[in-house]
């Protein structure tokens, strides 16, 4: 028998205006699935762009945002060979391709690892987007190591704060780049990076910034750049590649609209703008473009454990939650991210008491 659920539910995508909180009912889980009884949702930009259908794997029609949540097993489907299941009452992290908002989803056993002893069932739904990000960015794609110098944008949010986990586990030297003086502080105080290493994201004295933290670093270019951001920043930090640097590239947050619409002559300005490279060029510079959206790692659930095993191994803390908010307020949440001024990850509470 179906259960009740309640979900945030968009009729199609184009505008949060259409976010609408709905009852809706849960079929059983299926064969090598479970169903996790949500208690924290984590909010991520993703989120957003998919609502305003700006994201290239935002579904067709209605559906239900969210990446990522944390709660407790609380039914199994039928076991399936070489697929054991939880058990019930299991504290767990779980991926979604989609369907995140809502107070219940049933979820193939594959995605779902334990929530670390300890750890908060919001520190459990910040953790998996943003970890695997980092850890596919960096260590991955990247290739950093002990000692590499390497250049974070937006190391204030959610992935920013992760990624400089992963730095340090790694023994490399990162230099921070956030959008206020609230998060240089923030960074300085709890993370303990020099002044000369914390730089603000503004257009006038940008290059220069960044070629003062080179020098405080005494390195000749960044070995890698970690970046979601893109727009007027992404020319200035090419360029101080250093030879074999890698410029890893994860979203374009320039983009990203200010009000609930797309407001398409703003895009299309930014479109227009938007950076070029020659490969040529890029031949003779000895230096490597590489993007990626984690999400297609949702389409190979067989790779996903693996995954999870290699971000255990780093052994990251719980990360750091700037803001929660009641499960009601998903639209006002989304768009507080929205405007970037939140520190670390946002989450959405489901029966906080419970």
């Amino acid at each position: 028998m179906p259960s009740p659920r309640a979900a945030w539910r968009i009729d199609r995508a184009g505008s949060l205006d259409r976010l609408r909180l709905v009852e809706e009912p849960l079929e059983p889980p299926g064969p090598g699935e479970v169903r996790v009884a949500i208690r924290a949702v984590g909010l991520n930009f993703a989120d957003a762009f998919a609502c305003l259908g700006l994201y290239s794997a935002t579904p067709r029609g209605s559906f239900v945002p969210g990446l990522e949540a944390a709660g407790t097993v609380d039914a199994v489907g039928a076991p399936l060979p070489g697929r054991p299941l939880p058990a019930v009452g299991d504290r767990v992290i779980v991926l979604t391709r989609f369907g995140g908002y809502a107070t219940a989803v049933n979820v193939d056993s594959r995605y779902l690892t334990p929530i670390p002893a300890g750890w908060s069932f919001e520190a459990g739904a910040a953790f998996p987007v943003q970890a695997l990000t980092a850890w596919y960015g960096l260590v991955r794609l990247g290739a950093v190591g002990a000692g590499s110098t390497v250049l974070v944008q937006s190391a204030a949010g959610g992935v920013g704060l992760q990624a400089l986990a992963v730095l340090r586990r790694l023994g490399a030297q990162p230099v921070a780049v956030v959008g206020s003086q609230a998060k240089i502080d923030y960074l300085a105080a709890q993370h303990g990076l020099a002044a000369e290493l914390l730089l603000l994201r503004e257009p006038r004295g940008y290059a220069a910034a960044l070629d003062a933290a080179l020098r405080a670093r005494g390195a000749r270019g960044f070995d890698v750049v970690f970046d979601a951001v893109l727009g007027r920043w992404f020319r200035p930090a090419f360029a101080r590649l250093a030879p074999e640097g890698r410029y890893v590239l994860y979203g374009a947050a320039d983009f990203m609209p200010s009000g609930t619409r797309r407001g398409w002559t703003r895009l299309a300005w930014r479109w227009l703008r938007r950076p070029r490279l020659d490969p040529l060029e890029m031949i003779s510079q000895n230096r490597a473009l590489l993007a990626f959206n984690l999400i297609w790692l949702w389409e190979s659930v067989e790779r996903v454990p693996a995954a999870y095993a290699e971000l255990a191994a780093l052994e990251l803390p719980a990360p750091h939650i700037g803001a929660c908010y009641p499960f009601a307020a998903a639209r006002e949440a989304l768009l507080e991210l929205k405007a970037g001024q939140t520190v670390g990850k946002s989450v959405l509470l489901v029966n906080p008491s419970a």
